[in-house]
């Protein structure tokens, strides 16, 4: 038997088929359109779903299922999509059932922040660990959550959809989410040109405030030690540093491990975080903070967990 797990992000999708034993026998990804909705992206995973199988000879009676990991609001017991801050047009959409209606094939849909928390915590930086909460600082901003060994959904399905908590309200960035001030308007890959246009105005700096503003652009900027490229540093710093420190005061929980594009800047932006962090944390007991250590899998490995995980027949 086999299982897929596809990793939707705010800019592309990853897939991967796992045996068995969890192995990866293939994995691909593209890029995702930004301005699909429901079905447009639903017909577009499955056309790839349909050739992964194809191409690897793998019968429809040999799938035990098919996970998906959506940046989404995601009504979890009904596999519904309620709403996508970075793909807009995806919303009000029975993902699920839409699949379930075209494959004869079990399929999940969460969060994809929960699918990289259970990965993390099953296979990476969160083994052995009884509690963790997982960050994504990518593209997009948002959590998992693990409690005594389980993830955690809330009571609909979007629980610490931290991105999307609100640090400034009513001021700053609009977010997909529909507010003004959220943490992901701050602190994620998506608004990083914005925030680095507003900060370079009137700077000397040697980055190009026409070009291409992303988080390889910031990298290059902080090696060269580039002023414009240390104030944004310092800003996404600060919004995670509070975000963590109001997890850890909510959850009194002490791993967490971080992924997505922008762990990429490795400690010359998370030394940063942990200064925050510990400049607002009183208690003097020990926290962790680790990378995630699945690397890019950690979605699509998470998304096939899902499929584990569903109820039994």
């Amino acid at each position: 038997m086999v299982r897929i797990g596809i990793d939707v992000g705010g800019t592309k999708a990853a897939y991967g088929l796992f045996d068995e034993d969890n192995r990866l026998l293939d994995r691909r990804q593209h890029l995702v359109p930004v301005d699909t909705d429901g079905p447009g992206l639903s017909e577009i995973l499955l056309g790839n779903i349909l050739s992964i199988l194809r191409e690897n000879g793998v019968d429809h009676s040999r799938v035990e299922g098919i996970g998906i990991g959506m940046p989404s609001f995601i009504l979890y017991d009904r596999g519904y999509v309620y709403m996508t801050s970075a793909l807009v047009n995806v919303r009000d959409f029975a993902m699920r059932d839409w699949f379930r209606e075209r494959l004869d094939i079990p399929v999940a849909v969460d969060k994809d922040s929960n699918a990289s928390a259970v990965a993390e915590y099953r296979y990476g930086a969160g083994r052995g660990a009884r509690n963790m909460v997982y960050t994504t600082v990518g593209t997009g901003l948002g959590s998992g959550l693990i409690i005594n060994g389980e993830l955690f959904h809330g009571s609909y399905g979007w629980a610490v959809e931290t991105g999307h908590m609100l640090i400034t309200p009513d001021q700053g960035l609009e977010c997909g989410c529909r507010n003004r001030g959220c943490f992901m308007s701050y602190a994620s890959g998506r608004y990083l040109p914005d925030h680095m246009k507003r900060l370079g105005a009137g700077m000397k700096t040697e980055i190009d405030l026409t070009g291409d503003l992303n988080g390889y652009v910031l990298k290059q900027g902080l090696d060269a030690g580039d002023p414009l490229a240390e104030a944004t540093a310092d800003q996404l710093a600060r919004y995670i540093g509070i975000l963590t420190v109001n997890l850890y005061l909510a959850l009194n929980i002490n791993l967490f491990v971080f992924g997505g594009g922008l762990v990429n800047l490795g400690n010359v932006l998370f030394d940063r975080v942990r200064a925050v962090f510990d400049r607002y944390n009183h208690v003097d007991m020990p926290v962790e903070f680790k990378f995630a250590e699945l690397k890019q899998d950690y979605g699509i490995i998470g998304a096939a967990e899902f499929v584990r995980d569903l109820p039994k027949p």
